[in-house]
């Protein structure tokens, strides 16, 4: 089993990578390779996918990418390429938003996912993902959350409303947008 594996990117196709790490090209499929740059130093989060004649390795940038592809592939009939393709379109955040809130309209917009796939993972891990945990912040965004907690808002409410927040805009203009979405 593989944690992570960290080395430099190599050569990127449309459906892999090749990260070099210690003079050994790994063939890492990710969920979108254009994402990555050539001869870019980059760790991914690995996963290696056993099955009758076939043994795949696939990366993610975080932690949390893995964890929805390892609970994706859980779900029946839910295979790798199948939450590749969910995860490769999708922000960890809005697809566990969509399982929790039951938006199998937003899952069926995934190739290869279909009425019956979504309502499948809705049921498979609705309940099991913990919102307040899962929500992916940039460090702006986690001290703009900090001072929301300092001025009494749950993380709850919290979580709810980073999303919509542009974190390319001032940390001043961010608790404003905050703060004005935290009052609706």
């Amino acid at each position: 089993m593989y944690e992570y594996i960290k080395g430099q990117i190599k050569d990127i196709t449309p459906k892999n990578i090749v990260l070099e790490a210690n003079n050994i090209g790994y063939l890492v499929i990710v969920p979108n390779p254009y994402a990555l740059k050539k001869d870019e130093n980059k760790t991914l989060y690995i996963h290696q996918y056993i099955r009758d004649n076939v043994i795949e390795l696939y990366g993610f940038l975080t932690k949390e990418e893995k964890e929805l592809f390892l609970k994706l592939i859980s779900v029946s009939g839910i295979g790798p390429k199948s939450a590749l393709s969910i995860l490769a379109l999708g922000s960890v955040n809005a697809i566990y938003e969509a399982i929790e809130s039951r938006n199998d309209t937003y899952l069926r917009k995934f190739p290869g996912i279909g009425p019956k796939a979504s309502q499948q993972i809705i049921l498979d891990l609705k309940g099991k993902i913990n919102l307040e945990e899962k929500t992916l912040v940039s460090s702006k965004l986690e001290e703009i959350s900090d001072a929301l907690v300092a001025l009494g808002y749950s993380k709850k409410e919290i979580n709810k409303i980073l999303p919509k927040l542009d974190d390319s805009e001032t940390e001043a203009n961010l608790i404003k947008q905050a703060l004005k979405l935290l009052t609706k």
